[in-house]
């Protein structure tokens, strides 16, 4: 990858402050916590799960952990809760007037992470067994879940607002702008220059069929990384006078300009990448919602056999 090299300009002597610092994104904690339940609760009875299903019966654990008991029922609840609730994001983005209820990027955090904790949830339910109906329901869901991976991968590689919504090629190109002046004024830098540099740093993207796209899409990430690491080469080195910028602006500047190449990408991209989006919508729904009959008669089946606390 070549880079128009840079000219130093003396480092302002103003203290540039410190970016603020930040944790992990709130939709990461509350999987790591959505996970964790379950997984302790596997490690708790790993002995009853990994017998034999004819040694389960004369297992202490079976009164708890059998699918109808006190603990397994009670993460199957907790599933199908968790599951119906996927249902509702569907409708958020269908109908314009729930709007109230929160912006469609939020949505969609929450819609992936319970998408990613639901097949855990259940097969502590259905003790790390999935036959019958239930490994068909069981195996619908696995497969929406990693086709929702696909999905939130797709779907942050489409330029869009704070409340989701695409935005507009004139209103990338602005953030793009936005973004290259701020690093300039964060480095003291040229803006022109900072400009040229990130552009320079962007590769042909030539990309032929949906397999294409999808491969030129992962080629990007890791361009983009490797960039990022060029950058960070390039604006520690010292300028003419000796001067460094401080590590503090560098991180605050190398976080723009990801955002700024990333958003470049996208922009490159986004004909491609939305007509990816559209695919992958026809192929996930159909899944989705055998998934969806798979739990229901599922459930109307455990009822009436009374396999549950309504008994």
């Amino acid at each position: 990858m070549s880079v128009i090299p840079m000219p130093q300009r003396p480092i302002s002597q103003a203290v540039v402050p410190r970016p603020a610092r930040r944790g992990p994104p709130a939709d990461r904690v509350v999987l790591l916590i959505a996970l964790a339940v379950p997984l302790a609760m596997t490690a708790w009875g790993i002995g009853y799960y990994a017998s034999p299903a004819g040694e389960r019966v004369r297992a202490p654990l079976h009164a708890l952990l059998k699918p109808s008991g006190a603990i397994g029922q009670s993460f199957g609840v907790l599933g199908l809760m968790l599951f119906l609730f996927m249902w509702l994001y569907p409708l958020r983005r269908s109908i314009r007037g729930l709007a109230w209820t929160g912006a469609l990027g939020a949505w969609m955090r929450v819609h992936a992470v319970a998408g990613l904790a639901l097949p855990v949830l259940v097969a502590v339910h259905a003790g790390w067994r999935f036959d019958g109906l239930i490994g068909l329901g069981y195996w619908s869901m696995v497969l929406v879940s990693l086709s929702g991976l696909v999905g939130r991968y797709l779907y942050v590689r489409i330029p869009r607002s704070r409340n989701g919504l695409e935005l507009s090629l004139e209103e990338s190109a602005g953030q793009r702008r936005a973004l290259a002046t701020e690093i300039a004024a964060t480095l003291d830098r040229d803006p022109l220059v900072i400009s040229r540099t990130l552009d320079a740093i962007l590769e042909p993207a030539p990309a032929r069929g949906l397999p294409g796209l999808l491969r030129r899409l992962l080629v990007d990430d890791i361009q983009r990384w490797l960039a990022v690491r060029q950058l960070r080469r390039m604006w520690s080195a010292p300028g003419r006078g000796g001067a460094r910028v401080d590590a503090a602006t560098i991180a605050r500047a190398l976080a723009l300009a990801r955002r700024e190449i990333a958003l470049a990408q996208q922009l490159r991209m986004l004909e491609g990448t939305q007509r990816l989006f559209r695919f992958w919508h026809v192929a996930h729904r159909p899944v989705a919602i055998t998934a969806l009959l798979a739990v229901l008669v599922h459930v109307a089946v455990a009822v009436a056999m009374g396999q549950t606390w309504l008994r």
